[in-house]
């Protein structure tokens, strides 16, 4: 943050007058200053100063300036301000909204020590600081104060936190005290903080910690527990002073302090969690700062000085201009201040939790605010103020943000819509949706209060296309679910949550009740559908219908009105409704009933007593009274009783509006007697449970008040007796006995017998109940009474009574049953067969008459039968053995399957006639193999194929019929049927019979004979699609014979014979059937033609009526006049287009033209008023004088056309002459022009132009060269011949131009000739810069056709040296070229040269390059690959030369792989010392110790080759600057190693120095840095093996072993180096890059180790020597003495040294002696060669003689 100064408020004075305190308002309005005379002046917030009042002492008597003002602070609602004074006293001084109100004081809170510091954090609580330490809380609300906590020092500073919620006081004695209102959840401690080393009258409390500074100029940063988390020195600084205030930012992510001159700024960095020093501002002649106050949206600081100057700075981070509309100021990493520029409002946009705001946006209509942190997202209504910051992961930037509803943003993010509502600083809701149209989510947050309801907030989205789920975003439950047939494309809540609207894809509108859960389709092809805002009215769009429901309660009371056109919208205000509908291009208001939708809102409102009022004013109609019944539930349920009254009185409910009267009348009386509301009077809330019903709740309401006599009378009113006696029973009320007998008599008295009969049962009085049922004609209920009771079963007669009273009721049922429990089972049987209860009958019979069971059956079967129950009587049947009757009513009941199965239990004859009628059955259910399947088994064929036939399934029934019948027998079958069926008109059936047996031809006779065409036709076209066409015409002619022309006509078109139809139509006078056709099936102009031929025949003015109605008037003249009816076409234009007169005239003119008659067409152009065309007919008939004749007298325009016409007759004879005169007289030289050239008469042509139209001269004389060219030689010869003349004629220029232009490819000496001519007039005649110019062109065009020799001439004619040079070059004219050089320009000759090799190296002539340059022609043998002659000349040059293509062939020779011809390269030419050669020899080395096969006698040549090179090498490093250089030391140690391999290859040459080879293999292990480890070690271990030295071969091959497979897994950590401690072997070497051995002696040698480990014959340890050290090794390890190593065998020299002369040089005395002695006796050339290379290197060999000792 950066401070940037604005203004000065307040002007400082000449002395010390310090501010004493500042504060800024909440609302960021208001801003007020205290001075040192205790005024405090009011600014408003752009610093204009427009109020101040004057603070008062306690005490008068001490005068007004017996105090000073430490404390200042505005109240959070910025109307009052609390002054704190150091005379023990706090004043809150009310200050009002608007500047200028007057200033009161509205509290006083007196103290018993001076105020020192105080603030205002929260509603009527003032904290502030007393002179004795304590710190106090004085509520403005009662008026007290208290104490919050003491100490016993001077309070010199208080803060609060951000959120005004914790306070922190510094002490006189550095103590910091931390007290929290509400620690907000963060745990943090209260109480003393810290200790700070000097009073901390500079104190803030930052968001991540406190920030403490005194006059000791440090600056300390607490953490939160009060540990030091920074300190800011400044106590070296000489220009620092102390620190005296200090203030953070309403943010809290800056803190500024205040000192001597300057203001120190410090921010908190979230990234690096420190606090970073700003750039200090630092003012001259400030003075010292006494008072800050921070504005509290961040954006401004004001600073008091000690003067008494006030001066206001700018804070902000950065600030940008959003879209031109809104200033965007950072004023901290976490605060944003958004500003309209129009409106000037601004927004404060703050992370609370200190997150950097990253980016702001303003979206939806520039309305809303979204912004990002890292861990929050925060979202604004600009509007309303409203600011929200929730938990927000960030996602890339994918959200979508969709601002439809005003208190609720709807954020889409990878499927899952989640809500925020403004204001809230949670999510109100998330959940999973694809759906991200707002048409497919509705919110509804509060949007209508409801009585008793708080909160309502409900969410309705799409799952998937066709379910909706409606959730309750306050619980988070899902309070339903809509699954739908199909997709919705449309949904809403209503403003209450209550009903959800939505739409399908068929437009088809739904309304669901959420509390009901159910689901009603209340319109059709719903094309616009809205809840009208404020009120549950709904308004639809039905076609031309517009719908609307005022009382949605009742969804099928709709109101319809029809519009003409489409619904746009609503419109509600100035109590009004309208809906906006557009008609064509007008927008119309329909309004709506305002009343009905008045009283919707009331009921939602719970105002019954407004919707009472609005519901008098209405009329009764169907909607007024549902409207009535909706108040008086509602008015019941709110126990608005009055009001219920009301609305069963408007009912016509008039019981339940007397009852409530009476009620009503009570409730009335208890609230005047007793006060309050009567309706929870006992009496009142029983009366309404009775008015719905509920009964069993008033009697609870009555008992609970013991009112039990009301309870009974209650009952008793309501008869029911039962409940009343219930209830005296329960309370052992005295008169029961009284009520049961009064019951009793009631009943008696209304005949109730029955219910008497019960009661006197119920009483335990059976005869009573049984003569009272008897009486009553209830004879079934005395026969239950004596059934269950066995002491009225014993009265015999009582029973008869009873039995017989059943039987004459035909209760004969219940008479059985009493019979059988008397023991009396025939007549049981007879009652039961009687009443039918033939189960009963049965079981009966099973026990007492088992014969009659049989009978039984049956008749239980004819009884079921009767009543008509079939299934039922089949059992019956079969177990009475009744197959016939089981068949018959398994038929009757239509089980099938049944009878199918009992027909196959009985014989043939039985079966056979009842199969067809179960066939008939499956045949009705195209079950047609079934019923085939049972009409052959009931010998019934011909009916199966019948029903084949009818079900036309015609190859079943063929194929039948073919089975039984012969085919000729089935043909005539068929064909008699199908005649059959023709004469009952079954024509379609006799087809299909006809078809069947192959007979199309009679199916299509007989079609033609019914004259049923369309069938006939279609058969045609499927059998005969041949014959169709003409199927078609011929009936078409027929059809047209007989006069049906309709029909004819289709027939016609479908032969594609539309001029048939045209022509019918025609002779039968129907022009416009004619003419319909034509244009329907006609080409392009058919119709017309037609039409044209109709107006023919009517003629006149009828004629021009016609075709002005068909719109062909004009088309019909053209048509005349193509005709050739000029009459007609004259009558037409003369009657309707006198216009088209002219060109009739014109076309008849033509007409005659082309008939020859001359003169008559003459006639006819003049009247087309086109004399012009007559003249053009004379001239095409050569007519001449004609035409001119009449030219002269119409046209006379023409008259030069006709002598240009004339002219060309000339020229046609070849009479040029006669053409040039008459052209000239028509005035047309440029046709006599066109015509000269066209003629190739070129002179001819020059001529006219030169005399008549000199302008287009030069223009023609380029045409003419180019034709020239274009001809070739004869165009050539011409261009020349001109050229002359032009020569001649003194016009030097043109000629020259025409000599340039000579282009003759078949003669290159005409050309030459021409352009030598060119130049030499061009250097003779013409001025010098174009003689330069036509050289300069010339000088190509000749080396272009090879004249070098003329052309260089040419140039060194105009001194042109280098163009003359070149052209001899270009003829590879060297000699001319150089003589030219040397004489006329020396300074060319290097030119020249330079060419020269050029040219050489292009030609590839390197033999003559040599001599001209030597390196050149190198290079060009080294591109060549000509290696050996490219050596072989640089053999001639110098060392330097020689040795870079020497490196160049080596590299090129390593490239191929070639090292040995490297190596031998250098054999031949030396080893120069040049570092660049370095990495060559090191690469032949290398390639040298890595191949194969030179481990042998045969491979010496190569390895002495490889030493004496690097011999070489070394003797010129010695005498070269890199002496004694790493490269030379190791040159030097591969030179050792060349040797040792040369020695080895000599020795095993020589049978007795087998050993010596192998100390040299074994020697060469100490050098593996440099040499493949892997083959060096194989070397040795094979040639150990060979000597018999198997603990060192076993050893070094199992090393060898362990190389072989680190080279297969690529890395050497798995060595084991135990074997190799203490010797001079490198146990660091590099990894081999590929395996130096056959796989074949990698096995062999894992074979012999394996053997030798096995054996364990072997001790596995390096031999040693009497140093103790391994035998081969320089080093001894105990002492680290390095011995010399032996020239022959590597070995170190231990005693027996013979030196040499060069130092370092020394071989083993027994060693030098047999290799001497191999040399004699062998006298092997390899060895001596050896001997010749050790003297050479070591400056001679040793004078010792031999001993052979």
């Amino acid at each position: 943050m950066q401070l940037k100064h604005l203004r000065t408020l307040l002007s400082p004075q000449d002395g010390a007058a310090k501010v004493t305190c500042m504060a800024w308002s909440q609302n960021n309005a208001k801003f007020a200053v205290c001075t040192v005379d205790r005024v405090v002046l009011l600014y408003d917030e752009h610093g204009e100063r427009r109020d101040k009042f004057s603070t008062k002492p306690a005490d008068m008597k001490y005068g007004r300036k017996s105090y000073m003002v430490k404390g200042m602070a505005f109240s959070p609602d910025s109307t009052k301000i609390a002054i704190g004074q150091t005379d023990n006293i706090i004043y809150v001084y009310k200050i009002g909204e608007d500047w200028g109100d007057k200033k009161v004081i509205c509290n006083k809170f007196i103290q018993t020590s001076a105020v020192t510091c105080l603030q205002w954090p929260a509603e009527h609580i003032i904290v502030f600081g007393l002179a004795e330490g304590k710190v106090r809380l004085a509520n403005t609300k009662t008026n007290k104060s208290s104490t919050i906590y003491g100490t016993d020092s001077y309070v010199v500073s208080l803060t609060t936190n951000c959120s005004g919620k914790g306070i922190l006081s510094g002490h006189a004695d550095g103590t910091i005290v931390r007290y929290f209102f509400d620690d907000e959840g963060s745990g943090e401690s209260q109480g003393k903080l810290v200790n700070h080393p000097c009073p901390p009258y500079a104190l803030a409390w930052a968001t991540n910690s406190i920030v403490a500074a005194g006059c000791d100029r440090r600056i300390v940063a607490y953490g939160k527990e009060g540990h030091v988390l920074q300190t800011f020195d400044y106590s070296r600084d000489p220009q620092e002073r102390e620190f005296t205030t200090a203030a953070a930012s309403p943010g809290g992510q800056s803190v500024v302090l205040g000192s001597y001159d300057r203001l120190r700024v410090l921010n908190w960095s979230p990234r690096r969690s420190i606090w970073e020093e700003a750039k200090p501002k630092e003012i001259a002649n400030l003075y010292t700062v006494t008072a800050l106050a921070w504005k509290r949206d961040g954006s401004r600081l004001c600073a008091g000085t000690l003067c008494g100057g006030v001066e206001q700075f700018d804070c902000c981070l950065r600030r940008s201009i959003y879209k031109n509309k809104f200033e965007l100021t950072y004023v901290g990493p976490s605060q944003v201040i958004v500003k309209n520029l129009s409106s000037g409002t601004r927004v404060v946009l703050k992370s609370h939790y200190g997150y950097e705001v990253e980016e702001v946006k303003i979206l939806g209509k520039e309305r809303y605010l979204v912004a990002h942190t890292s861990d929050t997202l925060l979202l604004g209504d600009l509007n309303t103020n409203r600011l929200s910051e929730v938990a927000w992961q960030g996602s890339g930037g994918n959200e979508k943000y969709f601002f439809e509803n005003e208190n609720v943003c709807m954020i889409f993010n990878a499927g899952e819509l989640t809500l925020v509502e403004y204001g809230s600083n949670d999510t109100l809701g998330s959940v999973r949706t694809e759906f991200m149209n707002p048409h497919l989510i509705s919110v509804r947050i509060n949007e209508r209060r409801q009585r008793g309801i708080e909160d309502n907030k409900k969410l309705a989205y799409l799952i998937d296309i066709k379910t909706i789920a409606i959730v309750d975003l306050i619980g988070g439950y899902n309070i339903g679910t809509i699954s739908h047939e199909s997709r919705v494309d449309w949904l809403e809540l209503n403003e209450t949550g209550h009903k959800l609207l939505f739409r399908d894809r068929k437009l088809r509108l739904h309304l669901y009740d959420i509390e009901g859960c159910s689901k009603t389709m209340i319109l059709n092809f719903c094309s616009y559908v809205q809840w009208v805002p404020g009120s549950d009215v709904l308004v639809a769009q039905n076609r031309n219908s517009l719908c609307v429901w005022y009382n949605i309660e009742a969804p099928e009371r709709v109101t319809m009105s029809s519009i003409r056109g489409e619904v746009i919208g609503l419109e509600r205000g100035g109590g009004k409704t309208e809906v906006m509908v557009t008609e064509g291009v007008t927008t119309v208001a329909y309004t709506l009933d305002e009343g009905l939708i008045e009283f919707g809102t009331a009921i939602d409102d719970g105002n019954y007593t407004r919707a009472t009022a609005f519901l008098e004013t209405l009329e009764m109609t169907p909607e007024t009274e549902a409207m009535w019944k909706t108040l008086s539930k509602l008015a019941l349920e709110a126990r608005q009783l009055h009001i219920a009254e009301r609305c069963f009185s408007a009912l016509g409910h008039v019981a339940k509006a007397r009852f409530l009267h009476k009620t009503n009348e009570i409730a009335d009386q208890v609230s005047r007697e007793y006060g309050g509301e009567g309706t929870d009077f006992y009496q009142v809330r029983a009366r309404l449970a009775m008015l719905e019903k509920n009964y069993k709740l008033a009697e609870m309401i009555f008992l609970e008040q013991n009112a039990v006599e009301e309870a009974m009378d209650m009952y008793q009113e309501l008869h029911r007796w039962d409940e009343c006696i219930a209830v005296a029973q329960a309370k052992g009320h005295p008169a029961l006995e009284k009520l049961r007998r009064g019951y009793y008599q009631w009943l008696m008295d209304t005949q109730q017998e029955e219910r008497a009969g019960e009661l006197q049962e119920s009483q335990g009085d059976g005869l009573a109940a049984i003569s009272l049922y008897l009486k009553a004609g209830l004879p079934a209920k005395a026969a239950r009474l004596v059934l269950t009771r066995e002491e009225l079963l014993a009265n015999t007669e009582l029973v008869e009574h009873i039995t017989a009273a059943l039987i004459k009721g035909e209760l004969y049922e219940r008479a059985g049953d009493l019979f059988e429990k008397i023991r009396n089972p025939q007549q049981a049987l007879e009652c039961y067969c009687k009443g039918n209860a033939f189960m009963k009958a049965v079981e009966l019979a099973r026990l007492a008459f088992p014969v009659e069971v049989v009978r039984l059956e049956e008749a239980w079967g004819d009884h079921l039968v009767q009543q008509k129950q079939l299934d039922a009587a089949i059992n019956h049947y079969i177990e009475a053995r009744c197959s016939i009757k089981a068949i018959e009513a398994a038929l009757g009941a239509r089980q099938w399957k049944k009878a199918i199965y009992i027909l196959d239990l009985q014989d043939q004859n039985t079966a056979s006639k009842y199969y067809p009628r179960v066939a008939q059955h499956y045949a009705s259910l195209q079950e047609y193999e079934i019923a085939e399947e049972l009409y052959i088994k009931g010998d019934r064929t011909k009916d199966a194929i019948d029903m084949y036939t009818q079900a036309g399934r015609w190859e079943q029934a063929h194929k039948l019929a073919m089975k039984c019948m012969r085919p000729e027998d089935v043909s005539v079958l068929y064909i008699t049927q199908a005649q059959e069926m023709e004469k009952q008109g079954k024509y379609r059936e006799a087809e299909r019979l006809y078809v069947t047996v192959e007979e199309p031809d009679l199916a299509i006779t007989m079609f033609k004979k019914h004259k049923l065409y369309d069938d006939m036709i279609r058969l045609v076209g499927k059998h005969h699609p041949d014959l169709l066409s003409d199927t078609h015409l011929h009936l078409g002619k027929e059809l047209e014979a007989e006069g049906r022309l309709q029909e004819a006509e289709y027939h016609y078109l479908e032969a594609q014979e539309w001029k048939a139809t045209v022509n019918m139509y025609r002779s039968n006078g129907l022009w416009e059937e004619a003419y319909r056709v034509a244009k329907a099936h006609g080409s392009t102009n058919a119709h017309k033609h037609v039409a044209y031929l109709w107006a023919k025949s009517l003629g006149g003015e009828s004629a021009v009526r016609l075709l002005n109605k068909l719109g062909l008037l004009e088309a019909a003249i053209d048509h005349a006049a193509d005709n050739c009816s000029f009459e007609f076409a004259f009558e037409l234009s003369r009657l309707a287009l006198k216009h088209k007169t002219p060109e009739i005239h014109l076309r008849y003119a033509m007409y005659l033209e082309d008939e020859g008659k001359f003169e008559e067409a003459e006639a006819e152009f003049i009247r087309a008023g086109k004399p012009k065309e007559a003249v053009l007919m004379f001239v095409h008939n050569q007519d001449w004088e004609a035409a001119q004749r009449v030219a002269e007298a119409h046209d006379p325009d023409s008259v030069a056309e006709v002598l240009v016409g004339q002219a060309r007759g000339a020229l046609e004879e070849k009479d040029f002459q006669k053409a040039e005169g008459l052209l000239l007289r028509a005035q047309r030289p440029g046709l006599a022009l066109n015509f000269y050239k066209e003629a190739g008469l070129w002179s001819d042509a020059l001529r006219i132009c030169k005399d008549y139209v000199p302008g287009q001269l030069e223009a023609l004389q380029e045409e003419y060269e180019r034709e020239a060219t274009k001809k070739g030689a004869r165009g050539m010869e011409g261009l020349v011949e001109q050229a002359r003349q032009w020569e001649q004629a003194g016009e030097y220029s043109r000629a020259v131009d025409c000599y340039l232009k000579v282009r003759d490819s078949g003669s290159s000496s005409l050309m030459e000739k021409c352009w030598m001519k060119a130049a030499e007039l061009a250097i003779k005649f013409l001025p010098p810069q174009r003689s330069l110019e036509v050289v300069r062109a010339v000088g190509p065009q000749l080396t272009g056709i090879r004249k070098y020799s003329a052309a260089a001439e040419l140039y060194l004619n105009l001194d042109l040296v280098k163009e003359a040079i070149d052209a001899f070059i270009e003829g590879e004219e060297w000699n001319k070229a150089k003589r030219v050089a040397k004489e006329l320009d020396p300074r060319y000759e290097d030119y020249v040269d330079e060419r020269y090799k050029e040219f050489l190296k292009n030609q590839g002539k390197v033999d003559s390059l040599v001599g001209v340059d030597v390196v050149a022609a190198l290079d060009l043998y080294v591109e060549q690959g000509q290696w050996d002659k490219c050596i072989e000349t640089a053999t001639k040059q110098n060392y330097k030369i020689l040795h870079k293509y020497v490196a160049l062939y080596a590299t090129h020779l390593i490239r191929e792989g070639d090292c040995g011809q490297a190596l031998a390269l250098y054999v031949q030419h030396g080893a120069p010392a040049n570092p660049q050669n370095f990495n060559i020899y090191k690469r032949i080395f290398t390639d040298m110790v890595s191949s194969p096969g030179t481990n042998s006698a045969e491979a010496y040549h190569n390895w002495a080759d490889l030493r004496d090179v690097l011999f070489n090498l070394c003797e010129n490093l010695v005498k070269s600057s890199e002496a004694n250089s790493p490269a030379h030391e190791e040159f030097e140690t591969m030179l050792l190693i060349a040797h040792y391999y040369a020695t080895r290859s000599a020795a095993q040459s020589v049978k007795q120095l087998e050993t010596v080879a192998a100390q040299l293999s074994v020697s060469l292990l100490r050098h593996t840095q440099l040499l493949p480890a892997d083959k060096a070690f194989y070397e040795a271990g094979i040639a150990t093996k060979a000597v018999g030295w198997e603990n060192m071969a076993f050893i070094f091959l199992n090393r060898f072993l362990d190389l072989t497979d680190a080279i297969e897994e690529g890395t050497l950590d798995a060595l084991d180096h135990c074997d190799f401690q203490d010797t001079d072997i490198p146990f660091e070497v590099p990894l081999p890059a590929k395996q130096h051995v056959p796989e074949a002696q990698r096995e062999e040698v894992r074979d012999w180790v394996l053997t030798v480990s096995m054996d364990q014959r072997l001790e596995q340890v390096l031999p040693r020597d009497e140093r103790g050290a391994y035998e081969a090794s320089l080093v001894a390890a105990s002492t680290g003495v390095r011995a010399l190593p032996c020239l022959i065998t590597g070995y170190p020299i231990l005693r027996n040294k013979i030196e040499f002369k060069r130092p370092g040089k020394a071989a083993n005395k027994d060693n030098w002696n047999k290799f001497l002695m191999a040399i004699k006796t062998s006298h092997s050339p390899v060895c001596q060669d050896v001997l010749k290379f050790i003297s050479q290197w070591c400056g001679g060999l040793p004078s010792t003689s031999f001993s052979f000792q």
